[in-house]
């Protein structure tokens, strides 16, 4: 097939570099010697999978790690695709070549709800079957993980198991377990890993409803089978694994630099914020070894930027020491270092000019609201006077552009609301207008809020695409010299709120949007809205049922059974607070605001002090 497709298939597509692999420090196994044989499917282009640092992570931690064997796959672009079906070729793994239909797990990394139409495309371009209950004894174990599998439900008929929490804490033993009892049949094989702690098997459990549509009970169908999935947590980053020789694409790619993982988790609290529940409690690895990390991998890969990741990297400990030794260390070599995530009361004139001494890099901050109250509301714990010191402390330091971000759509939120985030931008502008001989411009990012699932905000209502269409007229309709607007797609917003809480009757919406042509969900211009909407009706499922409807206190959700070691309680206090305004502080800080996890999973936050 190599032959073929490089000289008859890859000269008619654009960039055929996404479909060659043998990029530098790819690891290419032998395929007899090694045991279990697993494919990492990304459900998105190249460029975009080959940026995600958990793939890498798990692509190394089995291949170094472990007498199995892991390659790689993504969702081929439309042009690809449609070579693929005419010339009859089935989705192949990049290391050998081989289609994925051989392996015997295809594991695909779920960070985004609308991925999922990709996810049924890259399976039937694979000839797998689509639905698990379809897949014989000779068919691949497919898998799931990352974020949105802590809401498994609307895609629990399509895989045969889900890997929840840390993989790389997770994915050695999962495949250990396959090479055990690589003798029994599938079910038994599912069964086996249904009692590993993280591993969720849909088949294993029935859902029943009451006649309003709502959960009436999840059973297990086995007694070997938890009544809960508690998610698998890395407690030491020091010592788990992470790769020093990443592999390098041939093609650039969204984040084409070195990354270092400074911490996992966020003790924050923001209440719309999923990643802020599920990744708990905050892990941080030490100077030591971020410093030796970071040496491995400008040595290995020739990258002249290293990005310093998390889900707030300014809360990191050691951030002050470790991005001085960086630029001390590596500026003279011309390698810049990166902040993607800035939080505007940890700004620091100090930092930003440290990073500036290579490069300037993109600054931006995520006030999220416009107003005081409705910061407190999704409890924001920053205040204009933040906002406006960080303003002063980038154009002081010579930044001449600042990209915020925006929320549309909270709990709560009115009109004022909506001109707080003009009059906010207005005064940044102004702040910038002292600072700066040249003009300024100021960026404004405006995403419309999806209540998700293990949040306090998962008992909220959605706003409707009206509602939504209605507060971007009322923000464009204000026209500031030197502000730029920018929307996200509303109708986007309103099918990934119904998937993030949906249940498992929201499979068979999917499979029918699918056959209906739907993929790429997540790209503006392949989105099929019409179409969507389609499959609900063809179905008579209503997804105002998922989106617009407030919650009550004891209803049971589609994921209620899945641990992540944060209790519904805390999560329904944290709700009642929101609707009173009243703030949580920082537990790194303040001290332990009971929500659980610490004392569940044995795992305790330092409350560090900067080194």
């Amino acid at each position: 097939m190599k032959n073929r497709l490089f000289k008859d298939i890859l000269p008619r597509v654009s960039k055929p570099a996404r479909y060659v692999g043998g990029e530098l420090n790819m690891i290419k196994k032998d395929w007899e010697q090694s045991d279990i044989k697993m494919v990492f499917a990304f459900p998105d282009v190249y460029e975009i999978g080959m940026s995600h640092l958990g793939g890498k992570i798990l692509y190394g931690v089995v291949n170094e790690k472990s007498n199995n064997l892991m390659e790689r796959a993504f969702a081929p672009w439309p042009d690809m695709e449609a070579i693929m079906r005419e010339e009859k070729i089935p989705l192949y793994s990049l290391e050998t070549y081989t289609p994925l239909k051989k392996f015997d797990v295809v594991g695909f990394s779920l960070q985004y709800e609308l991925s999922i139409s990709n996810v049924l495309n890259m399976l039937d371009l694979s000839t797998i079957p689509i639905w698990s209950k379809d897949r014989q004894e000779d068919d691949p174990i497919v898998v799931a993980g990352g974020p949105v599998s802590f809401n498994p439900e609307p895609f629990a008929e399509f895989f045969d198991a889900f890997m929840i929490g840390d993989g790389e804490d997770l994915i050695l033993e999962f495949l250990d377990c396959l090479k055990q009892n690589q003798e029994l049949d599938r079910k038994n094989k599912l069964l086996k890993l249904a009692t590993i702690e993280g591993v969720y098997v849909p088949c294993l459990y029935s859902v029943e409803y009451k006649e309003d549509g709502t959960i009436k009970a999840m059973l297990s169908q086995n007694r070997d089978v938890p009544e809960r999935v508690r998610k698998r947590l890395v407690q030491d980053l020091d010592a788990a694994y992470f790769p020093d020789k990443p592999i390098v694409p041939y093609m650039e790619i969204v984040h084409d630099r070195a990354v270092l993982e400074v911490m996992r988790g966020c003790q924050r609290a923001c209440r719309f914020c999923h990643a802020g529940i599920v990744y708990r409690p905050v892990r941080e690895k030490s100077l030591e070894t971020l410093k030796r990390q970071a040496q491995a991998q400008l040595q290995n890969t020739g990258y002249d930027e290293i990005s310093l990741t998390s889900l707030s990297t300014l809360d990191y400990s050691g951030v002050n020491p470790l991005v001085k030794d960086l630029v001390k260390t590596y500026g003279k070599l011309g390698i810049g270092v990166a902040l993607p995530s800035l939080r505007v009361d940890a700004f620091s004139i100090e930092l930003a000019n440290e990073v500036q001494k290579v490069r300037k890099t993109t600054l931006t901050l995520a006030p999220e609201a416009g107003t005081q109250r409705l910061r407190d509301v999704i409890n924001k714990n920053v205040n204009e006077d933040d906002l406006f010191r960080a303003a002063d402390a980038a154009f002081k330091s010579g930044w001449n552009s600042i990209k915020l971000y925006f929320m549309l759509g909270l709990p709560t939120e009115t009109v004022a609301d909506l001109d707080g985030i003009l009059e906010l931008l207005i005064k940044v502008r102004d702040i910038g207008k002292h600072f700066s001989r040249r003009s300024v411009e100021i960026r404004a990012s405006l995403a419309c809020f999806v209540p998700k699932a293990h949040t306090p905000f998962q008992w909220s209502s959605q706003n409707s695409f009206a509602q939504l269409e209605e507060k971007r007229r009322h923000l464009q309709c204000h026209r500031i010299k030197n502000v730029k607007l920018s929307f996200h797609h509303s109708h986007i917003s309103i099918l990934e709120g119904t998937i993030a809480r949906g249940d498992r009757r929201i499979a068979q919406v999917i499979y029918k949007a699918w056959q209906k042509g739907c993929k790429f969900d997540g790209w503006s211009e392949y989105f099929k809205f019409d179409k969507w909407m389609e499959a609900f009706a063809d179905l008579d499922i209503e997804p105002d049922f998922y989106t617009l409807r407030e919650r009550s206190y004891d209803e049971i959700f589609p994921w209620d059974f899945i641990d992540t070691g944060v209790s519904k309680a805390y999560l329904y206090k944290q709700y009642e607070m929101a609707n009173s305004a009243e703030l949580t502080p920082d537990c790194r800080q303040a001290g332990c605001v009971d929500c659980g996890i610490c004392g569940d999973f044995g795992v305790f936050i330092d409350l560090k002090e900067e080194a």
